[in-house]
């Protein structure tokens, strides 16, 4: 059976499905419940032609564009709304989720020794990989569907059955885009860490580049689609081809490498180890140290990206009267003073990623057996556990401060009144106790079910939703509360709750406590 060049694909493929059933459940579960809870709230809050136009207006402007790209802004129904406001958004999580479930089925597994096991059956040398992407096209595949016949049986006259299959569709290809760039990845790679940092580069690239061209797949090409109202499948199309062309070089580059290594060579160690290595918050530091670099870049050049727009959108706010009158409710706010708070909470989110991917390295290590080797020696589980912990809260702090650096430095060159320094790190920073409730949560599933960590992913995505909704149209405020976001104040337009504040900080500290606590006296995965 060895000799067929894709044998045992079937078998293997059932063996995924069958392990990580639940994992992609509640993927699915998660992105098309927040996909179909939006119309109706949106049909509830705009009812009328005369209120989607107003609302359309308020997306007439650079900021909303570079967030969520161009819309059918003349013809703004309901459908043509839903799709401008959700379709890039949305996208974005099923980029996370592809990301994550192929450097589960890939890289992962090689780390863990499952791939060697492997293939000492009888099975081919690509079968792993085929399996993989056969199983995440059948996901991605459900999702478009779901979507699809969700949005259709809402039964809105402005979501049509051909526009509802679109975007589903358009959500199902962007998915087997970010799977085959992330088999790419998980090929150049020699680590599940890499290979989930290069991914998620390219994510946010895209994403960047997204706002400077439209023609960068697969975000750029995401919004020429225009479900609902131009319902453009050349993109969809466009998207499937470079899906496939992922897909064959990541197996062309398999065929060439050896189990366990990768393409991207690994640089000599020194002879010694250095100073730092003989604690383990070191050791920790310097198992990350790369992906801290990369990530730190990209907030960067992520805020670069927003504060450029920053001056267009505030001549943008001088020259238009009407939208002015409608949004400016106290005359010491500046519009776009308003859209600051907007625009952090939207580079919040994306810090507190690496926040989270940096506690989860505990949780590689010990699925490897590497803790083992640790906790044999001086070294306490506290210890251990905190060290990654330390590096957590860490990150999450400087990933909001570069971020708020690389705003502040875009918009003094971009406005003619620009903000301070100290104004735009307070509105990034505000979000810091939010993030350490994320990193506090983690640590309780690393405590109790480190196989369940995964599952913050959702509670992130969520949170975002309903706060980048909330903020926008006014969703009950009981759904964003539900996120340790929903208590951020929203500096510099309001002044700064510091029993929120407090409040989320002793949560934090109660979760960790719990977490730490849990961590120290359960079975250690060898």
């Amino acid at each position: 059976m060895k000799g067929a060049p894709f044998a045992g694909v079937l078998r293997l493929s059932r063996f995924m499905i069958r392990q990580d059933r639940m994992r992609y459940m509640w993927w699915l579960v998660g992105i098309t419940v927040m996909t179909l809870v939006v119309p109706p709230a949106f049909n509830e809050l705009y009812p009328t032609e005369q209120d989607r136009n107003l609302m359309a207006e308020t997306m007439k402007n650079p900021a909303m564009e570079a967030m969520v790209g161009p819309g059918d802004l003349a013809n703004y129904t309901l459908g043509a709304m839903v799709s401008h406001q959700m379709l890039l958004m949305t996208a974005i999580a099923v980029a996370i989720m592809n990301i994550l479930l192929m450097v589960r089925h890939t890289r992962a597994e090689e780390e863990e020794g499952q791939a060697e096991l492997l293939r000492s059956l009888p099975i081919a040398r690509h079968s792993q990989l085929t399996a993989s992407i056969l199983t995440l096209f059948g996901v991605n595949l459900l999702l478009a569907l779901l979507i699809g016949v969700g949005l259709y049986s809402l039964s809105f006259d402005s979501m049509g059955l051909s526009g509802s299959v679109i975007y589903g569709a358009s959500l199902g290809v962007v998915g087997l885009f970010f799977a085959g760039v992330t088999a790419v990845c998980s090929q150049l790679s020699e680590s599940s860490r890499g290979a989930v940092g290069l991914s998620f580069t390219v994510m946010i690239g895209c994403y960047v580049l997204r706002s400077v061209t439209e023609w960068i797949p697969p975000f750029g090409w995401l919004t020429q689609v225009q479900p609902y109202s131009d319902n453009n499948w050349l993109p969809v199309v466009g998207l499937v081809i470079t899906s496939l062309v992922w897909f064959a070089l990541a197996i062309i580059l398999q065929g060439k490498r050896d189990i366990g290594s990768g393409f991207l060579p690994s640089r000599s160690g020194r002879a010694h180890a250095s100073i730092l290595l003989r604690h383990p918050i070191g050791l920790a530091w310097r198992l990350q140290r790369t992906a801290f670099i990369s990530w730190s870049v990209g907030m960067l050049v992520l805020g670069l990206s927003y504060g450029s727009v920053l001056g267009d959108l505030d001549s943008f706010f001088q020259d238009n009267d009407m939208l002015a009158a409608m949004i400016v409710a106290d005359e010491n706010s500046s519009l776009t003073t308003q859209f600051l708070p907007m625009l952090m909470a939207v580079l919040a989110f994306i810090s507190t990623i690496p926040a989270l991917l940096s506690i989860h390295k505990v949780v590689g290590e010990e699925r490897k057996s590497r803790v083992d080797h640790l906790l044999g020696r001086a070294v306490s589980r506290n210890k251990l556990l905190v060290s990654y912990l330390v590096l957590a809260l860490c990150t999450g702090f400087l990933m909001l401060s570069f971020s708020a650096l690389g705003l502040w430095l875009a918009g003094t060159t971009s406005m003619e009144d620009p903000f301070t320094f100290f104004t735009v790190w307070q509105a990034s920073i505000v979000h810091f106790p939010a993030v350490v409730v994320m990193i506090a949560i983690s640590t309780c599933l690393i405590g109790i079910a480190q196989k369940a960590t995964g599952f913050i992913w959702l509670y992130l995505f969520y949170g975002f939703l309903t706060l980048y909704l909330g903020g926008l149209f006014q969703f009950p405020g009981w759904m964003e509360k539900l996120s340790p976001f929903g208590f951020v104040s929203k500096l510099p337009i309001e002044d700064m709750n510091w029993l929120h504040a407090g409040g989320l900080v002793a949560v934090a500290v109660v979760l960790l406590l719990f977490g730490i606590h849990r961590f120290t006296n359960r079975d250690i995965e060898g």
